[in-house]
């Protein structure tokens, strides 16, 4: 019967996570120039990498295949067993391998090493046996040897499996690193993520239109524009002269402000009132760059979005952007 009560299992966490911080500090302690063979095994890969790993080391080779294909390399996982029951047919010319195994004997990794070798692909192993089968048929051998596992039996692969996927983590990301991987070339591959959005959303993904943004002449009294702004839902109206240019911008907080200091405000014309220099923003811009304009001093809650003539064709709308997970 286990006594919950007595038993300390913070003090029993906390020893396993220092032992696996060890394991990876001595790793990054021994790096050296096999690394950068690997690294540059990766960067001259024509094809895909291939990931494959038998038990824990696999679920761990899936992890690092999803890292690298996206960081810029594009990578799948194999499972070793299904490899040599058809799914070798993913390697093909022009591919590299990576593959894990601790002790460099797993029997499904040991069956297809042979055929890795017929196809001449070049072959990355991370073991932590470099007098293993594994490595003998590897191009370049990564050690991830441990001085021990944090299992208290020194048995499941706890601290040797940590090793292998921080050694995967340093390679996918030594390598996107050296290709110029840009935040924008990782939002292509995350789209449906917070990151995409900040990075691949446009104005014109979002902006307003039609009957939903509130356009007056100069000479219309400051009731059509307050009439405008209800109509289209809006936070402000944009005044345009005859040649469809915007010429100012009056928010409905601004006519209130006024209304304060006259009430007989109503039956002014916009164009006296309006403020005449507002920021804006192309369509084409990404919606980032219009957040930023709009936490500018003052900050303003709606940003006219201007074709090339100066000419609006939207409103953007801070409600809108906070919508979208943007800001």
């Amino acid at each position: 019967m286990i006594h919950t009560e007595t038993y300390n299992f913070a003090a029993a966490a906390r020893e396993v996570l220092r032992l696996e911080a060890e394991a990876i500090a001595a790793l990054a302690d021994r790096l050296d120039a096999r690394f950068d063979a690997a690294c540059q095994l990766l960067l001259a890969c024509h094809g895909r990498v291939v990931v494959t790993g038998m038990g824990k080391s696999g679920a761990v080779a899936r992890k690092i295949a999803a890292t690298l294909a996206s960081t810029g390399t594009p990578a799948l996982f194999l499972h070793p067993a299904e490899g040599v029951h058809g799914d070798l047919g993913m390697v093909t010319a022009g591919d590299a391998v990576v593959a894990l195994s601790y002790s460099g004997e797993s029997d499904e990794l040991r069956a297809i090493l042979p055929i890795l070798k017929r196809l001449r692909v070049p072959l990355i192993a991370m073991t932590g046996k470099p007098g293993s089968t594994l490595a003998e048929y590897a191009d370049v051998v990564l050690d991830v040897a441990v001085e021990r596992e944090a299992c208290p039996l020194n048995l499941a692969p706890t601290s040797s499996t940590t090793a292998m996927l921080a050694l995967g983590d340093a390679l996918a990301l030594a390598v996107m690193q050296a290709r110029r991987f840009t935040p924008e070339d990782f939002a292509l591959f995350h789209p449906g993520g917070a990151l995409g959005r900040r990075l691949l959303m446009r104005v014109s993904d979002l902006m307003r239109t039609g009957e939903r943004m509130a356009v007056v002449p100069p000479t219309a009294a400051v009731r059509e524009a307050l009439f405008a702004i209800t109509r289209a839902q809006a936070g402000c109206v944009f005044v345009v002269g005859e040649d469809g240019a915007l010429q100012g911008l009056l928010s409905d907080g601004d006519i209130r402000r006024l209304l304060l200091k006259d009430e007989h405000l109503l039956r002014s014309p916009v164009g006296e009132v309006m403020f005449c220099q507002p920021r804006t923003i192309a369509p084409d811009r990404l919606v980032t760059e219009a957040v930023a304009l709009m936490e500018q001093l003052p900050p303003c809650s709606e940003l006219p979005v201007l074709d090339e003539a100066g000419r609006p064709i939207g409103v953007l709308n801070l409600k809108d952007v906070v919508r979208a997970g943007v800001a």
